[in-house]
């Protein structure tokens, strides 16, 4: 039987990987004629991150998710002690991305290598991250976690779903931001209009 929290935290995490190789892949190609495109796009996609996995994913993963869990499995705290400094790090991190972006966009190449390599660590990290949630936590989520604390789960994880999963329906105020993503950037996030 699968949770609907954890099949939610599951697509969250796809709609993140997705979101994170189209970056990547953003990276790769670079402004080349069209700059205020390229800037634009990132500048949505960091929002991305910062308004869906940072601020609604992140807390109910701690909250809900990580403290039953390292109560009933003592073995898992180190793993959960590593997640839990990697939510608190989450907001510094976007914040120091998104001046990274603006330092390029705005002062040129010459800042241009520094939000690169950021990025390709930030990215980096965030595939471990989830890989170690995915690996250590969730399953053993399913072996130690009782009917009452999946009600729970499922209940938290069912509100502010992620609607770039494409499974939930899209919020009006976040129309124009979804708009700008996926028209713009490579697949597997966007159409790869450039």
């Amino acid at each position: 039987m699968t949770h609907q929290s954890i099949r939610i935290i599951r697509e969250e995490h796809a709609a993140l990987s997705a979101m994170l190789q189209s970056l990547r892949m953003m990276l790769t190609r670079g402004p080349k004629d069209e700059p205020e495109r390229f800037f634009d796009v990132l500048r949505a996609m960091l929002f991305y991150i910062d308004e869906f996995p940072e601020r609604l994913h992140h807390p109910k993963e701690s909250a809900m998710l990580f403290p039953p869990v390292a109560e009933r499995s003592p073995h898992c705290h180190a793993v959960i002690a590593q997640l839990e400094k990697d939510h608190q790090a989450g907001e510094s991190n976007i914040r120091e991305l998104q001046h990274l972006l603006l330092a390029w966009e705005l002062l040129g190449d010459s800042r241009r290598k520094a939000f690169e390599q950021a990025s390709h660590a930030f990215i980096d990290f965030y595939m471990q991250h989830m890989h170690m949630e995915e690996t250590v936590v969730i399953p053993e989520a399913l072996k130690v976690l009782s009917d009452a604390d999946w009600k729970k789960l499922d209940t938290a994880f069912a509100t502010h779903c992620d609607p770039l999963t494409g499974k939930y329906p899209r919020e009006p105020l976040y129309d124009r931001l979804f708009t700008r993503i996926t028209m713009n950037a490579p697949e597997p996030i966007g159409l790869g209009r450039h």
